[in-house]
């Protein structure tokens, strides 16, 4: 999705799901655009637009972040890990198992920026709290599910996971 005649793109470097691409990108391309439209990784969704809902959370470096505002050419030369990435191996990973036995996904829309929050929360705190839990959801927006399932879900794959 390079920009309009006349914008300037840049040549950049991306490590997304463990695998390497180089690109252009335009100056007004988000992060968003460029996983769905030139990637085609169409797991992070675009909701508000405005970086409000989480819908499109990915990790850059390990950290949340709202592809739908980000620059992909603030980017460059970063690891971005999406949903499609979670499950490397094939198998499912501790927390999306969990989803799946604690009933977490109702329409699935949201589901994989929330899961985007949890692994980068279950990769920081080995023991998270129910509050934890609740402030790393803060800024992803579910209509289905109420988060109890949710919130019940990420405390199992905590526990699953501990040494």
């Amino acid at each position: 999705m390079p920009g309009a005649a006349g914008e300037q793109s840049v040549s950049i470097r991306l490590i997304v799901n463990d695998r390497r691409h180089q690109l252009e990108a335009s100056a007004g391309e988000t992060l968003l655009g460029t996983l769905r439209e030139r990637l085609a990784l169409t797991g992070p969704k675009e909701a508000c637009g405005e970086g409000e809902c989480g819908a499109c959370t990915v990790l850059v470096d390990g950290a949340p972040v709202a592809s739908c505002i980000l620059a992909t050419g603030s980017v460059n030369g970063r690891a971005i890990l999406t949903v499609e990435g979670l499950a490397g191996t094939g198998e499912l990973t501790a927390l999306q198992q969990a989803f799946v036995n604690h009933a977490a996904v109702q329409c699935g829309y949201c589901t994989p920026g929330v899961l985007m929050v949890l692994t980068a929360l279950l990769d920081d705190v080995a023991d998270p709290s129910e509050a934890d839990i609740r402030r790393a959801l803060a800024g992803n927006i579910c209509r289905c599910t109420g988060y109890q399932q949710i919130i019940e879900a990420a405390l199992d794959a905590a526990a699953s996971v501990k040494p």
